[in-house]
């Protein structure tokens, strides 16, 4: 006789969540890190496409 029931499937939504909260955070640190190199070259390819169709 059981006196608890197994119930995993909070189990996996919370490991989803957590998965997904740990990608969140990585994204952020390295945005955070990377943010002006990012951004300076978005705009180099930018203006490079830009000077190409005219």
């Amino acid at each position: 006789m059981y006196m608890f029931k197994s119930d995993e499937k909070g189990q996996g939504m919370v490991e989803y969540v957590l998965i997904i909260v740990l990608v969140a955070v990585v994204g952020l640190v390295v945005w955070g890190l990377l943010g002006d190199e990012i951004r300076t070259t978005l705009n180099t390819i930018i203006d490079t496409m830009s000077n190409a169709t005219n």
